[in-house]
């Protein structure tokens, strides 16, 4: 391809991960998008006017700033006329938002342009209920104190209660919990089996750590309101939980006969990621390193009353034959881990013959999952998972780890809300 239509990926960056209401609760999702951006920009030492667009992305509504995207540019004093606009995929977001931006390089429409996403689980917006908005409303209209008065007079107690975003899917009427519970009973997975997954990430993350893996991928953040702490790590790890203190967690969406635990969950998070994107001439007449490229990617979508968190597997092997590659070809494969339960289900779908005949129309199933290349630096479970922000930093996180090994190919997925599904496949050159 020619170098001003292939892009490439230049850096990458993330804040830690906070799990709700604790170190990043003081920061909305524009503070903390602009922190990363911020962060990012001054790290590869480019001036702003080189980005013709950033496409960012967030999946908790902001009342105060719902075009997102756009108050980072403003935010931060970029040139206002860098176009921006934001994204709302559930939990692929940021795979969106990243393969928006390269689309928009591939085409020829830009050169250069930021993608990510960010969410903040401790600043959820409240709403209120249907009656009293309309009670609001007209006493907004009225024009003395009485009629002001008159307009909340049939209003109950329980209408005067608040009503935060609803967690169940709109067709459905099942949580993202509920699901993955379900899924756990319908494909056998033990209660043993998700508490180990769970431990084996919370090890693996704090490995990466202590090692320093993550040293170029994530920014410290100073901790108001005073400022005088700095958050430098995730703050959700347990590396030195043993399977018992999984075990004496009682099971949260069915309480009776279930197996899916906060333990062996992905938590509700703050925080925000970043991946700045170029066309390969640009980075080169800029002298910047080439991190990796992305070889292919699929987006995918199945009947969310089936397995709802199985998207992976209905994405994974459309870009895996858009990269004329197989699984077995993968040097390093990173799966979001919404709740062991889902990632082992999908585990379990990759190797199933019978799955890939009957839901993929596939004589082959798609592949056995190498252990030693599975989310080797941790996943969503040990890190958390602010929705919009943890594709990105998969992506980042997959290349930084190809980069370390001196190059190679690795296979990012995730599942989300709506049944649906991303993978990409990724390219570190040696």
């Amino acid at each position: 391809m020619n170098k001003s239509r292939q892009a490439v990926i230049v850096a990458g960056l993330r804040t830690p991960f906070a799990k709700r209401r604790t170190a990043l609760k003081h920061f909305s999702p524009l503070d903390l998008g602009k922190l990363v951006c911020g962060e990012l920009l001054e790290r590869v030492d480019i001036d702003p006017k080189t980005v013709e667009q950033v496409v960012f992305g967030q999946v908790i509504p902001s009342l105060q700033a719902p075009n997102v995207a756009r108050e980072i540019v403003l935010g931060l004093g970029m040139p206002a006329e860098i176009p921006a606009y934001t994204v709302s995929k559930a939990c692929i977001t940021s795979y969106q938002t990243t393969v928006n931006v390269l689309e928009a390089i591939q085409e020829g429409a830009i050169m250069c342009g930021i993608a990510g996403g960010t969410e903040s689980a401790s600043d959820v917006p409240i709403a209120v209920s249907k009656p009293l908005q309309e009670a609001l409303h007209e006493a907004a209209g009225a024009k003395t104190l009485v009629q002001r008065l008159l307009a909340f007079k049939n209003l109950s107690p329980r209408d005067l209660l608040p009503r935060p975003p609803a967690i169940a899917e709109p067709t459905t009427g099942e949580t993202m919990g509920e699901a993955g519970e379900r899924m756990a009973k319908e494909n056998g997975i033990s209660r043993q089996a998700q508490d180990e997954f769970a431990r084996r990430s919370h090890q693996r993350a704090a490995r990466a750590w202590r090692e320093g893996r993550f040293s170029d991928e994530v920014m410290a953040v100073p901790i108001p309101p005073q400022f005088t702490a700095t958050l430098e790590e995730d703050n959700l790890l347990r590396p030195e939980s043993d399977l018992a203190d999984y075990a004496k967690l009682k099971p949260v969406f069915d309480r009776k006969y279930g197996s899916v635990t906060a333990g062996n969950s992905s938590p509700l998070t703050d925080g925000a990621s970043a991946l700045l994107l170029m066309n390969e001439a640009k980075a080169e007449a800029l002298g910047m390193p080439i991190l990796g490229r992305i070889r292919s990617y699929a987006f995918a979508a199945l009947d969310p009353f089936d397995q709802l968190l199985l998207g992976p597997a209905y994405a994974t092997p459309i870009a895996l034959e858009r990269a004329g590659m197989t699984l077995a070809d993968m040097d390093v494969i990173d799966m979001h881990e919404a709740f062991a339960a889902t990632t082992l289900s999908t585990i379990q779908a990759f190797e199933s013959a019978t799955f890939a005949r009957e839901k993929l129309n596939r004589s082959q199933p798609i592949g056995k999952v190498d252990w030693d290349k599975l989310n080797i630096n941790g996943g969503s479970i040990a890190m958390g998972h602010p929705f919009a922000a943890t594709g990105a930093r998969e992506i980042a996180q997959t290349l930084g780890e190809l980069k370390r090994r001196g190059g190679g190919i690795g296979l990012c997925t995730a599942c989300a809300a709506g049944g649906m599904g991303a993978a990409m496949v990724l390219e570190v050159s040696p």
